[in-house]
């Protein structure tokens, strides 16, 4: 008799044979009797770009369609040959279009990489819709960059309610950060280098919004993994992406504040922050936030021996491999030496034993 695995329950719920719901439920009772580790590949952190070549040919289509549509109206990311009221025209025509093939690629077809190609143009052109207000209504920069990141981040909101696109989260939660910095410059205040948006020791507000917008982004991607942390309905999935945006939003300002100041102490705590780091990665089964920390810890290696540091990279290279490779075992053991705090039980399972909730 052939065993149902977790792969075949997340192909059925893409697939819309059995809801979300249904399927957390079959995991849960499977778990209850033959315990949550009993195969560990099925517990990796599902992550799924495209399914076929099929899908990358559909595509490039796409990706051709949508540059022809743009080349023929005249409309792109900050520029129109339209006209304000064709752009809007033009922007929503772009939407709907885009909507009406998300509802055979993504509802009919569960298509993977459509849908990612789809929910970005569709942001496109809600943008393009944004752009077209505030000139009709003569705004300046600030101002119609603003309302176009607000109303491109309102529309996606509904297009993840309609559609359910996992990477639609990624492109909302960006668009939260355009929107704040959006509205944070409206009074004039402008960022003087790139690197504002991440030096907590730069002058203005830029960083602290960011390790702000992060640390709610994180909130909200640990709200999803905790609702599905058997990681067989979409849930985790677009709690994957918000770690991708939260992730580095968190990390970067951390470690790049604490890189510029050149000390020593200064980098050592960036080695224990990226260290704390890990273990925040493992007990949530997640490694972007690792991954988001290791490059920091290669510059601090450099700089602190001037660029003769390989001995020291080929270790941390083989670190991660060791990782990697026995990520669930060790994840057993800290969770397991950890005492019980709140949603302890509610992450991913960890041991034969684990109990759900």
């Amino acid at each position: 008799m052939t065993e149902i695995t977790r792969d075949d329950i997340r192909a059925a719920v893409a697939a819309g044979m059995i809801s979300e719901a249904q399927a957390a439920s079959i995991v849960t009772l499977s778990d209850d009797r033959r315990g949550a580790r009993a195969h560990l590949s099925g517990l990796d952190e599902p992550f799924e770009l495209f399914r076929g070549f099929n899908e990358i040919f559909i595509v490039v289509g796409l990706v051709i369609l949508y540059a022809g549509y743009t080349g023929l109206t005249g409309i792109g990311l900050i520029t129109s040959d339209a006209g304000y009221i064709g752009t809007i025209v033009f922007g929503f025509v772009g939407a709907v279009a885009v909507a009406l093939l998300a509802r055979y690629f993504t509802v009919t077809r569960r298509m993977v990489a459509p849908s990612i190609a789809l929910v970005i143009m569709f942001a496109l052109s809600i943008w393009q819709i944004g752009l077209g207000i505030g000139w009709t209504f003569d705004a300046t920069a600030p101002q119609f960059f603003t309302v176009a990141a607000a109303l491109t981040t309102l529309a996606l909101v509904g297009y993840y309610l309609c559609f359910r696109v996992p990477f639609a989260m990624a492109l909302i939660a960006l668009g939260v950060f355009m929107t704040t910095f959006g509205i944070v410059t409206l009074d004039g205040t402008l960022p003087d280098d790139p690197r504002d948006f991440f030096l907590l020791s730069a002058g203005g507000p830029f960083a602290i919004i960011t390790v702000i917008l992060g640390l709610i982004g994180f909130a909200v991607a640990m709200w999803f993994d905790m609702g599905d942390p058997h990681r067989v309905s979409l849930r985790s999935r677009a709690g994957f992406w918000l770690h991708v945006i939260a992730a580095p939003a968190i990390v970067n300002t951390v470690a790049l504040t604490l890189f510029e100041t050149g000390s020593l102490t200064a980098q050592a705590i960036i080695v224990l922050f990226v260290a704390l780091l890990a273990v925040v990665a493992v007990v949530i089964d997640r490694r972007s936030f690792l991954v988001s920390g290791v490059g920091y810890i290669v510059a601090v290696v450099f700089t602190v021996l001037e660029g003769n540091g390989f001995l020291a990279i080929l270790a941390l290279g083989l670190g991660l491999v060791l990782l990697g490779a026995k990520w669930e075992v060790l994840r057993r053991w800290l969770m397991d030496l950890l005492p019980d705090f709140p949603g302890k039980r509610r992450l991913p399972p960890w041991a034969l034993t684990t109990e759900t909730s």
